[in-house]
């Protein structure tokens, strides 16, 4: 019986939730209690899944911690996992991203506040800082976000381990081919309407980059107004908004399988962060942003003011695909069929942060 895992990051510790069947459990107590889990990840590429977490302690701080028991025990490194070298006069604030690279067993990469990229070849128990990306010329001109100076997206590719995207709010998009040697950015057709100039090479507010199942140098984007699609790993955006109630919003997430699909949760505006129209909609798009559709069977129909963040919608690697959102209302959603129709798992939760999913068994 196959086995799905969810993981729910929320203000005051993680939730675990797992699917046998149709059936859905959750651990009895959260864990990190107190502490916010801003970053989940479900590396299922050993012979043994284990999960990363980035909790941020009130009291102690920032930390990584992984688990090979599928969540029931925690190990926290005896020296911090993730930490800004001396010469950087920098200290870790929180870790927005954990990601298990596509292209490479052992690899996991780590998007952190400030603004960093951090790689480790230890499956996450370690980190070392790529410099080339911190030390950019252009990092004196980034301006941190609402919610801070984050490095919250980080995309690999299965066909090379050199490839890597990264998304940071609000410096916007910027990919390495070499290995993160050097870092170009990569916001071309991206809009920055709160800028003078809205069009600049850099200084877009990115909120999320998900890619295409079937085609790898497909890209969604979901921009402080506006949603794009990339149709050359990033080199060029166009805009696909059309047909959406608003094209703000934070979340943006990819079908594990089928391609040119993608899901949006498309929030009113950023002076009114609330679902779109007051409704509880996930919209859909089955042919690479042409048009959309809403998501509603089994979603509250009353008024609904639950803001989905950035990390807080995900699909997970099952057929059919699990697609699953979380909202700062403490809900928890999950739909079994790609999204057709949706059942509520949690309410009352703390206010979601991240929500991950995937087959563990």
């Amino acid at each position: 019986m196959t086995e799905v895992l969810l993981a729910v990051g929320t203000r005051k510790g993680l939730f675990i939730g797992r699917r046998r069947g149709g059936t859905w459990e959750f651990d009895e107590s959260p864990y990190f209690n107190a502490q916010a889990v801003y970053s989940v990840a479900i590396d299922t590429r050993g012979e043994r899944p284990r999960l990363l977490a980035g909790g941020d302690s009130a009291h102690w701080g920032p930390s990584v911690f992984h688990s090979d028991d599928l969540g029931r025990t925690w190990t926290e490194p005896a020296q911090p996992a993730v930490k800004f070298p001396q010469d950087t006069d920098a200290s870790l604030e929180r870790v927005w991203q954990l990601h298990p690279s596509a292209a490479e067993p052992d690899v996991v990469y780590a998007g952190t506040e400030p603004a960093a990229l951090y790689r480790s070849e230890d499956r996450g128990e370690s980190f070392e800082l790529v410099r080339p990306l911190w030390e950019h010329p252009t990092r004196s001109k980034w301006v941190p976000g609402g919610g801070g100076e984050g490095l919250h997206t980080v995309l690999t590719d299965k066909r090379d381990p050199r490839a890597v995207t990264v998304a940071v709010s609000t410096a916007g998009v910027f990919r390495t081919r070499d290995g993160g040697a050097s870092w170009e950015p990569s916001n071309s057709g991206v809009s920055a309407v709160f800028l003078p100039d809205p069009n600049p090479e850099f200084g877009q507010c990115v909120h999320k980059i998900a890619r295409d199942a079937a085609d790898p140098d497909r890209l969604y984007l979901q921009n402080h107004w506006g949603v794009y699609r990339s149709d050359d790993a990033g080199g060029h955006w166009t805009d696909i908004g059309e047909g959406l109630p608003s094209t703000f919003g934070f979340a943006v997430a990819a079908h594990p399988h089928r391609g040119e699909t993608a899901y949006v949760f498309p929030i009113n505006a950023d002076a009114d962060r609330v679902p779109a129209d007051r409704r509880c909609r996930v919209f859909r798009t089955a042919d690479a942003g042409k048009s959309w559709e809403p998501l509603t069977a089994g979603l509250p129909r009353e008024d609904h003011y639950g803001t989905v963040l950035r990390d807080a919608m995900c699909t997970d690697d099952a057929d059919p695909a699990g697609v699953y959102f979380g909202n700062r209302n403490g809900e928890v959603f999950a739909s079994a069929d790609d999204g057709d129709s949706w059942r509520q798992l949690a309410s009352h939760l703390p206010d979601v942060l991240c929500v991950r999913a995937g087959v563990v068994g």
